[in-house]
């Protein structure tokens, strides 16, 4: 049986622990307000979208669709993502749910997982940061501290795509800055680029950068620094029903000159929505917001 001293120092030391876990009790809650804030404000971002998928599907609902995506059929198979914790004081949880998935029958044979990079403070946020040309597996990145050049070559190797590396800057009133994601100075279509190469300092970065998308018979479609600003570089080519389309906000299409306009519908009808709201709380604009999910 514990003397007095024992028992003491037990109370003692229960005491502690209860300070130390409820100062992680209150961090947590403050993690999860914030979790909460983000979710909120990300509404009216799934809202527009939602608008602009919508006022798509209005134009095009006329046409004879061939689109996978728009046509009624069985459902064989689903895509489910599966999101975990990656760090804290969870214990199984991350490895609980994926138990859990697996146990509803879906089978998961690969994972790539690039958390880890974070403690080292490397980040490749998706194709924000890499513009995909899937036809000629090339991966253009601007690099930044959201876009590292060892994840990309990572991921290029993976994925079995050549990386088409350069810096490229933009202005904040008298400061240059890194542009944090390639898809705000360039858009890679199946035919042409739209593209801001007065942001590429480095004259051989840019004569390498030309030099690709010339070698895959796109014409370059210039952009200037101040169009940059109005989200010209963040467009997206959609394919429906064998027919391109060219999608933008409202703020882009109204900063292209007619020149410009003219050499993309050589190749895409244009699509343009208004999404101030995205583009004056977000920081994107509509790449950002259909963010390559396509058949």
């Amino acid at each position: 049986m514990a003397n007095l001293k024992e028992i003491r120092d037990r109370i003692v030391s229960v005491k502690n622990t209860r300070k130390i876990t409820e100062a992680m009790r209150l961090v947590a809650a403050a993690k999860v307000r914030r979790a909460q804030d983000q979710v909120l404000k990300s509404r009216p971002f799934a809202d527009k979208l939602a608008r602009v998928l919508q006022n798509i599907q209005t134009r095009m609902q006329f046409e004879t669709s061939d689109s996978p995506l728009l046509s009624k059929r069985k459902v064989e198979k689903i895509s489910l993502v599966c999101i975990t914790a990656d760090r804290g004081l969870c214990g199984g949880y991350k490895n609980n749910i994926i138990k859990k998935v697996e146990s509803t029958g879906v089978i998961i044979d690969t994972i790539l997982d690039y958390t880890k990079a974070e403690l080292n403070n490397q980040f490749l946020e998706g194709t924000g940061s890499m513009v995909l040309d899937r036809k000629n597996k090339k991966a253009y990145a601007s690099i930044s501290e959201r876009t590292s050049e060892i994840l990309l070559d990572e991921f290029c190797d993976e994925f079995n795509y050549m990386p088409i590396v350069f810096e490229s800057y933009q202005n904040h009133g008298k400061r240059s800055y890194l542009i944090y994601h390639t898809n705000v100075m360039m858009c890679v279509a199946d035919k042409y680029s739209v593209i801001c190469l007065e942001s590429i300092k480095s004259e051989d970065e840019k004569k390498k950068v030309k030099q690709s998308l010339t070698d895959d018979g796109k014409e370059i479609i210039e952009i200037s620094s101040k169009q940059l600003d109005c989200f010209s570089g963040n467009m997206i080519e959609l394919i429906y029903n064998k027919k391109s389309y060219l999608v933008m906000s409202e703020t882009a299409f109204k900063s292209l000159s007619e020149n410009q306009l003219s050499s993309i519908n050589n190749y895409s009808e244009i699509i343009y929505s208004n999404v101030d709201t995205i583009e004056s709380c977000g920081g994107g604009s509509v790449r950002c917001m259909i963010a390559e999910v396509f058949n």
